[in-house]
């Protein structure tokens, strides 16, 4: 057998092994999370989130929506300086986002081991360049 005869079944034969392992991998849903700020983000989502009065009382408020709140905790970015802070028995992170009117938002969360409390909801006040 000729070496490019080889070279061919030995490319088939990858190609059929990472084609099923895709599909395994696929169905199973399966994600590769390894920078922090994915794994944060990705544990929160896993839990089931609870809001808190204050959060609740923002929500009800026309600037933003649970739409966002899912976006934030989807595409956010986690202030690692500000968080990782132990309270009672979970720990506080914040969550730095956008609403779909283009507010910058900041989300402070308790992720317990169970589930996730939302704590506030703070809309900051970007300041705009005059002409």
């Amino acid at each position: 057998m000729k070496f490019y005869q080889r070279l061919a079944y030995y490319s088939f034969g990858v190609l059929l092994g990472a084609v099923f392992v895709g599909f395994v991998l696929n169905k199973k849903g399966a994600r590769c999370s390894y920078f922090p700020n994915e794994r944060v983000l990705n544990n929160i989502r896993t839990k089931p989130l609870k809001y808190s009065l204050e959060a609740s009382r923002k929500l009800a408020e026309d600037w933003i929506d649970t739409i966002d709140i899912k976006n934030t905790l989807q595409y956010g970015d986690v202030d690692f300086d500000k968080s990782n802070v132990k309270i009672q028995d979970g720990k506080l992170y914040i969550i730095d986002g956008f609403t779909t009117k283009k507010d910058t938002i900041q989300l402070k969360i308790i992720n317990y081991e169970t589930r996730a409390v939302l704590e506030d909801i703070i809309r900051i006040k970007t300041k705009k360049n005059r002409p």
